[in-house]
């Protein structure tokens, strides 16, 4: 009897080990690339070669054209999307770096011009609303985009158009405002994971003024997170910075790909020496 019982539970601990890891699949579906380390989220690269292709703005209504950035191959199903804005007076060019370093981490990234290069951040919103819309409807790589797992971000204006973006667009997946600036202090209806970055040194969206009241005015409720990098000014996003990029591409997978493995990046809070401050919410799995 006792042989038989100890075959009885080999065969279910078997059994067990080999239906685990479809369970686990079909619990994390959005999981793309390798287990992360510290330094695959710091690489200029992530694991997936990447294309991209221009937008003109005569082919697009509701903003100014752009460049979609994307992983070359769709083996491992399809990807997340993210649209990002520039600040005022500047282009897409002034965020470029972002969207291949992103792309090759798995995600489709479209860096955006705006109508005009004076535009506020509410018509900045609209604007990457409006590209989320072409990029999963009409762009060539709409077959590759999961419609259901997009984000916004954007710098300066773009970053506060990347706030009230997604505020009217509560089933957006994460936002992430960098410098935003933005004359609305209060984003106490904003429901969607949001991770506010900010220069310590910033002198055109100071931060006492804005990123951390914005910061603060959403609810405790939701997913947020504010990082602040030590002495760097307004135009931090404008050259590749390797702390802004890791936990941005944390809270992207994070929050957009529903991805748990890289919740060890932001909760604990990180201690990164570039960080002169870091409040959040700790996401939780």
């Amino acid at each position: 009897m006792r042989s038989t019982t100890r075959i009885l539970c080999g065969l279910a601990t078997v059994a067990a080990l080999t239906v685990a890891p479809t369970a686990y699949a079909a619990e994390n579906p959005y999981e793309r690339g390798p287990d992360p380390t510290e330094s695959s989220i710091e690489a200029s690269r992530g694991s997936f070669a990447v294309s991209q292709t221009s937008v003109s703005s005569l082919a697009v209504t509701g903003f100014g054209g752009g460049t979609i950035y994307y992983p070359t191959s769709t083996a491992q199903g399809t990807f997340g999307a993210v649209a990002i804005s520039p600040g005022f007076t500047a282009t897409q060019s002034s965020i470029a770096w972002i969207g291949p370093r992103l792309a090759s981490q798995g995600f489709v990234v479209f860096t955006i011009d705006t109508n005009t290069i004076y535009d506020q951040p509410d018509s900045r919103g609209d604007q990457l609303l409006a590209a989320l819309d072409y990029l999963t409807q009409r762009s060539t790589v709409r077959s590759r985009i999961d419609t259901s797992r997009l984000a916004v971000a954007g710098h300066s204006m773009g970053g506060g158009g990347s706030l009230e973006a997604a505020q009217d667009r509560p089933s957006l997946q994460a936002a992430v405002p960098l410098a935003p600036w933005n004359t609305q202090k209060s984003w106490s209806s904003l429901k969607v994971p949001t991770f506010i970055i900010g220069g310590e040194s910033d002198t055109v969206a100071p931060v006492a003024s804005h990123s951390i009241p914005f910061y603060t005015s959403i609810p405790a409720s939701a997913e947020k997170a504010y990082m602040e990098l030590d002495n760097a000014s307004h135009f931090f996003p404008n050259t590749a910075n390797t702390t802004m990029a890791k936990y941005t591409i944390s809270w992207l997978k994070r929050f957009v790909d529903n991805d748990t493995r890289y919740e060890q990046f932001l909760c604990p809070a990180p201690d990164d020496r570039a960080i002169s401050d870091y409040r959040d919410t700790c996401p939780h799995a």
